[in-house]
């Protein structure tokens, strides 16, 4: 269930309060412009496909082109997002979708667009924009500087996105009726120019980090080990993508609507995306009320349920007023439920992942729409317009079933960034790539806690895990029961410095509590080592002179491998620092 904060003032939650940020305000009229000169564009690739050719599934692939490259490049691109400046990130991805829909309109002036060619070029403009999403998403709670106010900016970009889409595809279909698709190409270019113009003026503040970003690799496989081991995300990205495939089907026939079943012209088809867009900013503007009254399943299960009988509804009218009062419904609930999806993953990642997470998100719902248009397509040139739609009614009618199985979390707010710690000290010369570095954790467990506390270890395993560990275990000593060892490792001296600063709060408060099950006169013991294959150990190089007497020996393990043993808790200089983290950060 998305619920509200506990504690949050009239001021701090409406809708409008993040428009009282200079910056926030600024993107947000610009990308209102920008998401206008999108639509528009869409009308006229869309409108212009269905004069080239009369193949359904050349039109819904129009709808693909543009939403496929966010499910390709969603992932390396949150990577990049949270690896670099978001906001150079964002010109650089605004650069390419410009140049885009440049191209296309000069190939379209010169008349030499052809359906193949208008799909790719589709295609590089949705690159461009799958590249800033998570860069442009992520950095929402740094333009309103306030956590409280993230769901309302969330909203409020779903609202600019939504009055473009009341009056986009209406001004488009005019601008194609009247003065052809290359016009309709045209604004396009020209209104990515005042989003490109905001972004370069957001004098945006970064905290500079004092070790080196992630490669690339590395920071992907980061963000989809953090997605994988928290359920939470998981469940949300596997509803949105089923959403986006059982539902897309409404705006990738939208074209088809209104040709096959209105019998009407691109003007037409502007007003009915108008009225989709229209209701989508009415669900936009009542997200807050939703949240506080409902549970995230009952949004999710009321929303599906209404866009399934609107569908329908959609599929059986012949009258264009009808067809739009169906469509204001249907444009209601798919954005409540799109708005519920993405605050649910944003508050349920913390900021170094926010990207990757969005990313992935994006992947979801993107990809899924993009799949399910593909497919629609299909089966309309297969069995036409109205069955496509009476089939995807039928299946958003039983989609909250999935809800019996995967039902929607309980998030209540982002988990909080917890206090820094100190590196720990050292007695062996180590570079940022020395590795893999091995963990170990020992704990005292009275006999009539052990259940309880393996129960929690399990819980302890899902946040090393997303946070960059690997190889987690937990064992019990045979010859002494109240002894556990924990054991995970990291892959280099670097990765695990990130890693012990990744920890929100919460996952702080998980680790107190597997502490807290330890008896005895002595605190937990904690050893860190340096794992090496036999024969890459350099005895006179590898330790400075000051410490060759005071580094341990060599301890043989199996496999081939030696464990050198650095632990910062047995080392007296660090005792000052041990008294400053908290007991259980490792």
């Amino acid at each position: 269930m998305i619920e509200p904060a506990k504690v949050q003032t009239r001021n701090a939650d409406g809708i409008t309060a993040p428009l009282r940020h200079a910056t926030f305000r600024r993107i947000w009229l610009a990308s209102l412009l920008s998401n206008l000169g999108v639509l528009i564009q869409g009308v006229g690739a869309a409108w212009a496909m269905t004069q080239m050719t009369s193949s359904a599934d050349k039109v819904a692939l129009v709808q693909t082109a543009l939403l496929l490259p966010v499910m390709l490049i969603s992932i390396p691109a949150g990577a990049i997002a949270d690896m670099y400046d978001r906001r150079i990130v964002a010109l650089v991805a605004l650069g390419i979708a410009f140049a885009g829909a440049t191209a296309l309109t000069v190939v379209a002036w010169l008349g030499l667009v052809t359906p193949n060619l208008l799909l790719v070029l589709c295609f590089v403009v949705g690159s461009g924009m799958a590249l800033m999403g998570p860069s442009w998403q992520s950095s929402v709670s740094e333009q309103v500087q306030s956590e409280a106010q993230l769901p309302a900016a969330i909203a409020l970009n779903g609202i600019s996105y939504n009055i473009a889409r009341s009056v986009g595809p209406a001004i488009g279909g005019m601008v194609v009726a009247t003065a052809g698709a290359v016009v309709a190409f045209a604004l396009n270019s020209l209104l990515y120019l005042p989003l490109m113009a905001a972004l370069f003026l957001w004098e945006r503040i970064s905290a500079p980090s004092r070790l080196p970003p992630e490669g690339l690799s590395r920071a992907m496989v980061s963000g989809m080990r953090y997605i994988s081991n928290s359920p939470s995300i998981k469940i949300v990205l596997a509803r949105t993508l089923v959403t986006g495939i059982v539902g897309g089907a409404i705006t990738a026939l939208m074209p088809l609507v209104a040709r096959d079943l209105l019998h009407g012209d691109a003007q037409t088809y502007g007003i009915m995306l108008g009225a989709f867009g229209l209701g989508a900013v009415i669900g936009a503007l009542n997200i807050t009320e939703v949240r506080k009254r409902m549970s995230g399943e009952a949004a999710i299960r009321a929303c599906a349920l209404s866009m399934g009988a609107a569908i329908a509804a959609v599929a059986l009218s012949r009258e264009p007023v009808l067809t739009a009062a169906a469509l204001v419904l249907a444009g209601a609930v798919w954005m409540i439920a799109w708005a519920v999806f993405n605050i649910g993953v944003q508050l349920s990642a913390p900021r170094w992942v926010a990207g990757r997470s969005l990313a992935a998100y994006q992947a979801a719902s993107s990809g899924g729409i993009a799949v399910g248009s593909w497919g629609w397509g299909h089966l309309t040139d297969a069995a036409g317009v109205e069955t496509a739609l009476l089939v995807s009614a039928a299946l958003m009618l039983a989609s909250p079933l999935i809800g019996l199985w995967l039902p929607m979390p309980r998030v209540v707010a982002r988990g909080e960034e917890a206090a820094l710690l100190a590196d720990p000290e050292v007695r062996l010369d180590l570079t940022g790539r020395s590795g893999p570095l091995v963990v170990e954790i020992e704990y005292r467990v009275a006999h009539e806690n052990a259940r309880a506390f393996h129960g929690v270890m399990q819980d302890v395993q899902l946040s090393r895990q997303r946070n960059g560990a690997y190889g987690w275990s937990i064992a019990r000593d045979i010859a002494n029961p109240e002894l556990w060892t924990e054991r995970y490792h990291c892959p280099t001296w670097f990765d695990y410095l990130r890693w012990r600063n990744r920890s929100t709060q919460s996952e702080r408060a998980l680790e107190q509590r597997a502490i807290s099950f330890h008896i005895g006169s002595t605190p937990v013991r904690v050893r860190r080592m340096l794992e090496r294959p036999f024969g890459s150990v350099r005895w006179k190089d590898d330790t400075p002179d000051h410490t060759t007497a005071e580094t341990p020996p060599e301890i043989p393990s199996s496999k081939g491998r030696t464990h050198l043993t650095v632990s910062a808790d047995e080392v007296p200089q660090c005792a000052e620092r041990r008294r400053k983290a908290p007991s259980g950060s490792q």
